[in-house]
């Protein structure tokens, strides 16, 4: 994978060539699988100033596949047409199984996942897509996960690859994933490692507010609350985020929680790669967007809406982390 991006949002100046993410598409393919993926690298774009990720769907030898729902799904291009070199050459190539996809190699898109490992993609396959890379022999002294329903299949048929007992593994130019959570959970890496946190952490918020907690508890999550979190930092973060309009100072928010202010820098740091200050600031600021796209308050009020008593610090700050002012944020169409 390319090396992180040294800021989180580009300038309007700055140019990207979006990572381009490949989806070859099994017969019976998990459509939810498939969707959660794409939704992660749409949304990053959305949340971006500039187009960061780029997909593309392909077939095996045609250009429509039948998804497990019975949906017929058009392709951007099948298998022998899949640009491994060159400026439009896809960066990383994922295959897309499912509950009642066929389980025997594919002689063609071997051939293709072992020229794209010649040529440095990253591979990778969700559900039962990793069979395909274990066919091509890519996967020999690897580790690799998959859905629970195809791991006996794996075991006995493939003694040179380790199967994971864990929902998604991670490896350099290697990633697989067992099923639709973690193919979104999977998604939010390649956007981390690509991009950095902040981009993977805002992500994760708009996609992860309807999650059923470990009580069962389906109220709406607030973004940033991870059941992985410390009671403490969990509870920082709620703080954090319903006090948007008047900011609580460190010291205030180490006295709410019983914590000293170096134990909490601590913990933003190890859960978070952030300090507190700095998870604050992005917090308000990436309102104030919300708040720019789809309302009609003035500038002025949103500064204030989000704890900034000067709009020209606020415009400083939100052009520093956005890469345009607010004012061209608000020209954008929305979506």
């Amino acid at each position: 994978m390319r090396a992180k991006n040294s800021v989180y949002l580009p300038s309007e100046e700055l140019t990207v060539k979006p990572l381009i993410v490949g989806f070859v598409l099994l017969e019976h393919f998990s459509m939810m699988a498939f969707t959660a993926a794409v939704d992660a690298l749409v949304t990053a774009n959305l949340v971006n100033t500039v187009a960061l990720f780029s997909h593309i769907t392909i077939g095996i030898d045609s250009q429509t596949v039948n998804s497990d729902l019975g949906i017929e799904i058009s392709t951007n291009t099948y298998l022998k047409q899949v640009p491994l070199e060159g400026n439009n050459a896809a960066d990383v190539l994922i295959i897309c199984g499912g509950f009642r996809c066929a389980l025997e190699e594919k002689p063609p898109l071997s051939s293709v996942l072992k020229a794209a490992e010649k040529q440095g993609l990253t591979l990778g396959g969700i559900w039962n897509g990793a069979i395909a890379l274990a066919h091509a022999g890519l996967l020999d002294g690897h580790s690799c996960a998959a859905h629970p329903d195809n791991h006996a299949y794996i075991k006995e048929r493939f003694s040179q690859v380790r199967l994971s007992p864990n929902t998604l593994v991670i490896e350099e130019k290697l990633i697989s994933c067992a099923g639709p959570v973690s193919a979104l959970q999977i998604m939010l890496s390649l956007i981390e490692q690509t991009q950095g946190s902040h981009l993977a952490r805002a992500v994760r918020e708009i996609l992860s507010c309807d999650q059923v907690t470990e009580n069962n508890d389906h109220t709406l999550l607030l973004a940033g609350d991870n059941s992985a979190f410390p009671v403490a930092l969990r509870n920082l973060l709620a703080l954090m985020h319903t006090n948007i309009d008047e900011p609580l100072h460190l010291e205030e928010l180490a006295a709410l929680v019983s914590l000293s202010r170096r134990q909490i820098e601590r913990m933003f740091q190890t859960y978070l790669e952030t300090s507190p200050s700095r998870y604050y600031l992005e917090l308000r600021l990436s309102y104030a967007r919300r708040l720019l796209q789809q309302s009609n308050e003035s500038i002025i009020n949103i500064s204030l809406a989000c704890g900034f008593i000067s709009t020209s610090h606020f415009s400083h700050c939100f052009k520093d982390y956005f890469g345009i002012p607010p004012s061209a944020t608000r020209q954008k169409p929305h979506g």
